[in-house]
């Protein structure tokens, strides 16, 4: 009887990390799509954005670390911009889109998701809190965002891509 109990548990114990790595690197919208949705089917080529000097502090202020990059690649028409960008949650990089347009956020998409927990942050009833947000001189949003439970770390990250989606903007825009 012993054995059929250790047989069951390590069972479950397979199943239960299969699920768990199934939950993980879920893809929510591709790339291609995200750009043709932001650009009405007629995405840009894009632009590289150059990180160098203040740009590189500065970013390093938004993220709390060091950007891995040396470039950042963006689309941009206009005074709308997006930008796909990828920031850790706990252990992994979510992959997000995000467009602004005129200093102000007008969508966020989390694209990928690679973590087994904090997945709900990819629903609207999160992302939506950053429609309209803006960017202080402090490199801040200028409206909080509600934290879900569970997921702290996911919501950190999402924030921090925000405000440097932001900050990104304001730089691609000013043609600094």
């Amino acid at each position: 009887m012993g054995t059929r109990l250790i047989a069951w548990l390590a069972a479950c114990l397979v199943l239960g990390c299969l699920a768990t790595a199934r939950a993980a690197d879920e893809v929510y919208q591709s790339r291609e799509d995200f750009l043709d949705r932001s650009f009405d089917g007629q995405p840009p080529e894009p632009t590289l954005l150059w990180i160098r000097g203040s740009v590189r502090d500065h970013i390093k202020a938004i993220l709390g670390h060091r950007y891995p990059g040396i470039r950042i690649r963006y689309w941009a028409r206009g005074q709308r911009t997006a930008w796909i960008l990828e920031e850790i949650g706990k252990y992994k990089p979510i992959t997000t889109g995000f467009v602004v347009e005129q200093g102000r956020i007008r969508t966020v998409k989390v694209l990928i998701y690679r973590e087994s927990h904090g997945w709900e942050v990819r629903y609207p009833f999160f992302t939506d809190q950053f429609r309209d947000v803006r960017l202080t001189k402090g490199w801040k949003l200028t409206r909080d965002i509600d934290n879900i439970s569970g997921a702290t770390l996911s919501v950190n990250a999402l924030t921090r891509l925000a405000a440097l989606a932001l900050y990104l903007h304001d730089q691609a825009v000013s043609g600094e």
